[in-house]
């Protein structure tokens, strides 16, 4: 593909499940999928299916589908998942340590290349082969690697403090997982994921199906509508 390709927010969030999907698929022994076979694995509608993938790709064979390697292989190459992509993490925390231990980012080419914490009982240490680094070295890490992803984990009162170091060092994309909405410039990507909001989001879920066997809603409020 020449240039960039712009495309909806929420499209480039369904690409990933589809490259996922179609990994499964290869793995499975499969060469061809519809646009229905695909939307039904992946949990969305065709219609939809066809729309995202107009954008990037247009090598649909009527009445054999999709040809399965080579639309991962586009997908791939669009996301950036076919090249590694170095990022550094800051938070040691049992959050931080488990995510640098994740085996699964190697298969989405992300290479986290160290930890930093102020800890100085964890600095020495290592996370799943990867070294933890005092947080004052963070910003020559990433400006001598030429690192352009930071991964956030620390206390929510030193977020901003430690995306504010990163972005001065030349990052340019944060995967926030504290609770606190970081100020960045508009040239910076930030994607958040509240566990918290997330968790809170499942809690009133299952607290509403309860009350609705129950026969009604707690306080004498309204059941939320679904939208």
């Amino acid at each position: 593909m020449d240039g960039i390709v712009s495309i909806p927010k929420r499209t480039l969030e369904r690409l990933p499940v589809y490259y996922r999907v179609l990994t499964q698929c290869l793995a499975e022994g499969m060469e061809y999928i519809s646009s229905g076979e695909l939307g039904e694995k992946a949990g969305f509608d065709n219609a939809q299916v066809r729309k995202d993938l107009n954008h990037i790709w247009s090598g649909g064979r009527p009445g054999l589908g999709y040809e399965i390697i080579k639309l991962a292989e586009c997908l791939g190459d669009f996301l950036g998942l076919n090249n590694s992509t170095d990022a550094v993490l800051a938070g040691a925390g049992r959050l931080g340590t488990a995510l640098a231990g994740y085996p699964g980012f190697g298969e989405y080419g992300l290479n986290i290349v160290a930890v930093f914490d102020s800890d100085p009982e964890k600095i020495g240490g290592y996370v799943a082969g990867i070294p933890i680094l005092p947080a004052a070295k963070l910003p020559d890490l990433i400006r001598r690697l030429g690192v352009r992803l930071g991964i956030i984990t620390v206390p929510g009162e030193a977020a901003q403090e430690v995306a504010d170091a990163m972005i001065a060092a030349g990052i340019r994309a944060i995967w926030n997982f504290t609770p606190v909405r970081l100020q960045v410039p508009k040239d910076v990507l930030v994607r958040n994921e509240d566990l918290a909001a997330s968790l809170a989001t499942l809690s009133y879920y299952l607290r509403q199906h309860s009350l609705t066997k129950e026969g009604g809603p707690a306080c004498g409020g309204a059941a939320a509508e679904s939208s």
